[in-house]
């Protein structure tokens, strides 16, 4: 599985974060520029704080909406 990065957006919850995994593709056809944002909530170990480039993990479930872990807080 292939590590994605991500921001931190909310950490209001207890040991879980709101991250949004953004994406940009060029238009095969119109050369324009794409960008689309997904968020997810994630399982928090670590304590990252709004703002937070940090790395995920998939894993099996832990909650009903949570399938990726915390693994490294890249930038503060």
């Amino acid at each position: 599985m292939k590590a994605i990065t991500a921001s931190v957006i909310s950490t209001k919850m207890n040991k879980t974060a709101v991250v949004v995994v953004t994406s940009a593709w060029s238009h095969p056809l119109y050369q324009k520029i794409i960008r689309r944002s997904k968020k997810f909530l994630v399982h928090d170990e670590l304590g990252a704080k709004v703002g937070d480039t940090v790395t995920l993990k998939e894993v099996r479930p832990i909650s009903k909406n949570k399938h990726l872990i915390i693994t490294e807080i890249l930038k503060k």
